[in-house]
């Protein structure tokens, strides 16, 4: 299978504190690849380290085969909720997206609206993000790391705050986007979603990172 993402030995710390040691992992394309392990282990580190938003502090990452930090810093065409992410306050959601959309200028006003019935929220609704609940702010954020159709998606805790219905409508996406052949890299504190989705599991603990087997499954959880 053709890789897509590929971490070559990449560490990272912070204030002192190393939180990936020397990890290495690579993703083929279309493949759905979740991300476990205790809060603060480092998996939203290794989603930042994909797009861009921090460097490594050695090591090297790659994008469809081309290192980060050469050619280009972000790479294109990758959509990421990542945390919490931030919006304008006093915009609806549509306004929102309609702004970040501009900063490339790739889809149009239909293309927000539609992005946003598929996650359940409507466009025309004149409520302010501040008055969101925490499960329409993280539709929101699953909907801009889609609406611009990126062949690779990061969703870290895209769960987070969801109702039951509403958290298996954002399965059914996933599924979806899977069908379409996208690349997925998720987290979730809830297992049996990461089972259920994706192709392959792996697990950081102290600072390493490791593919999910049983045997992983019983040194780690029994």
């Amino acid at each position: 299978m053709e890789e897509i993402i590929k971490i070559n030995k990449v560490s990272k710390s912070f204030n002192g504190m190393e939180i990936l040691k020397d990890i290495s992992l690579s993703i083929n394309k279309g493949s759905t690849v979740g991300i476990i392990g205790e809060n603060g282990s480092g998996k939203s580190v290794i989603f930042k380290l994909i797009c861009g938003f921090v460097k490594p502090d050695s090591g090297e990452i790659y994008i469809r085969g081309e290192k980060l930090g050469e050619k280009f810093d972000f790479p294109d065409n990758v959509g990421a909720l990542i945390n919490k992410p931030g919006y304008i306050d006093m915009y609806t959601g549509f306004k929102n997206l309609k702004f970040l959309a501009g900063i490339r200028n790739k889809i149009d006003d239909d293309k927000i609206k539609s992005t946003m019935k598929l996650v359940g929220l409507d466009s025309n609704n004149r409520t302010k993000v501040k008055h969101y609940s925490l499960g329409m702010k993280q539709k929101l954020g699953i909907a801009q790391a889609i609406m611009e159709d990126q062949d690779i998606i990061i969703l870290d805790e895209p769960f987070n705050a969801l109702d039951f219905r509403t958290n298996n409508d954002i399965k059914k996406l996933i599924k979806r986007l899977k069908d379409k052949g996208n690349t997925i890299l998720l987290t979730s504190h809830n297992h049996s979603d990461i089972e259920e989705l994706c192709d392959e599991i792996y697990i950081i603990y102290n600072g390493k990172i490791e593919k999910l087997t049983d045997d992983i499954k019983k040194k780690y959880f029994e």
